[in-house]
């Protein structure tokens, strides 16, 4: 049976993917997701900010980049997150030098100038794309937020601009405020399954419309979402919430039962039946989403959790 796949454009064994998280922060971390067998792994975000305060953060990252990429053929994705341009620009050619087989740009920011527009938050997304194009040859993948007024119409954009591929989405972290101390604290929750959705209807109007490849990420923890988000479109799964919760042999599990699917519907290869709902097949995708949420919104509520 092929579970075999191509993200941008490297070949993987199959498609489930170790996504940027803490257990891939070290080289530990990173072993433990390569003796599960992870198709890829994407290194935990090099923020700017961080790099600022002590340069000694960027060595380490860049030291367990190089350790990472020596311990076999699995790609070794770079996840960088900046805040200026140049520094954009300037950690992504050392990330690439360090031995990443590609990388990721973690867009993740929230405009809280109120005088800035939403075209100029995208064109600054574009600007930053195609800057870092300018310095490096590995392939370079967007992650992104779906919080713009046509997400499809940005992706295009970015794919324009030379994004290899996209990531969706960039899970959006809210604050919440302490009322003992009465100070703002960070709430980190792990993904759950009813985290597919948006991406999965994303990935499918997607899919087959723009040149790149696509990558799901948000509520992966069984074969089953997996198997979704293939059907719709994507290219590679990636999952980090079941790997942090259940450890890196989750990925193991994952596997397992996509390859027990595919087996129990007669499929031999991920091409029988990747993006078979593509909204791409869809001669009329506007009409066929307004139908989907009048069917949503008369049919049963449904008050299980996920």
């Amino acid at each position: 049976m092929d579970l075999s796949t191509r993200y941008l454009g490297l070949e993987l064994k199959h498609p489930i993917v170790a996504s940027a998280s803490p257990l891939t922060r070290d080289i530990d971390g990173i072993r433990k997701l390569l003796d599960a067998e992870a198709a890829a792994i994407v290194v935990a975000s090099v923020f700017e900010e961080d790099i600022a305060a002590d340069h000694a953060v960027l060595d380490e990252r860049l030291e367990t980049l190089r350790l990472a990429s020596k311990q076999g053929d699995v790609p070794i994705i770079a996840s960088l997150n900046g805040a200026t341009q140049g520094g954009w620009v300037d950690f992504a050619t050392r990330l690439q030098d360090a031995g990443a087989s590609a990388i990721e740009l973690d867009l993740y920011r929230v405009p809280s100038d109120i005088n800035e527009s939403g075209l100029s938050v995208e064109q600054s997304y574009v600007n930053i794309l195609r800057a870092v194009k300018e310095k490096v040859e590995v392939p370079v993948a967007v992650k992104l937020s779906p919080y713009f007024s046509a997400p499809g119409n940005m992706a295009k954009k970015l794919v324009e601009a030379g994004a290899a591929g996209l990531v969706l989405f960039n899970r959006f972290y809210e604050g919440d405020i302490d009322l003992d101390s009465m100070l703002m604290k960070p709430e980190f929750r792990l993904s759950t399954p009813c985290d597919i959705q948006l991406p999965l209807m994303w990935i499918s109007l997607l899919s087959g419309r723009l040149q790149t490849s696509l990558a799901a990420t948000s509520g992966v923890w069984t074969y089953k979402e997996a198997v979704k988000y293939l059907i719709v479109g994507a290219d590679a799964v990636a999952t980090t919430s079941s790997l942090l919760k259940e450890g890196p042999q989750n990925l193991v599990r994952i596997v397992d039962g996509l390859r027990k699917w595919m087996e129990s519907r007669g499929y031999n290869s991920l091409d029988a039946f990747k993006g078979r709902y593509a909204a791409a097949h869809l001669e009329f995708p506007d009409a066929f989403m307004r139908c989907h949420y009048s069917d949503i919104l008369t049919s049963e509520p449904n008050d299980q959790a996920c």
